[in-house]
């Protein structure tokens, strides 16, 4: 289970944040997490909860906002999501595609109280 790793990695990145800060407590933690990273959104959330049981972080909300994979193709150089991982564009059946967005894994917001 690869979110285990990525909510410890989140817990560390938070921790550094807010102990440059004077900071009471973080209410919320908002994530942005693409399609294509394969993370199972209610497994990071388990591992997170399982992590910051009895730490400063332990009543600390975690939001997760799934980004859908959005392509551009190369060829017609128009934009469409991808449905079901077919990477093909629907305007030209090409298969020269860039992907744009889907494969984000970011920390959007730290909601804190100081």
């Amino acid at each position: 289970m690869h979110e285990l790793s990525i909510a410890s990695s989140i817990i560390d990145s938070v921790t550094k944040e807010v102990k440059k800060h004077d900071v009471r407590s973080v209410y919320e933690i908002k994530l942005r997490i693409g399609e294509l990273t394969a993370v199972v959104p209610d497994s990071l959330r388990f591992g997170f909860e399982s992590l910051v049981k009895d730490t400063f972080l332990e009543h600390t909300q975690l939001t997760i906002e799934t980004s859908k994979i959005e392509g551009e193709c190369i060829d017609c150089k128009r934009g469409f999501t991808v449905e079901n991982f077919n990477f093909i564009c629907p305007h030209c059946s090409s298969k020269q595609v860039d992907i744009i967005s889907g494969n984000e894994l970011e920390i959007l917001s730290i909601e804190i109280e100081k």
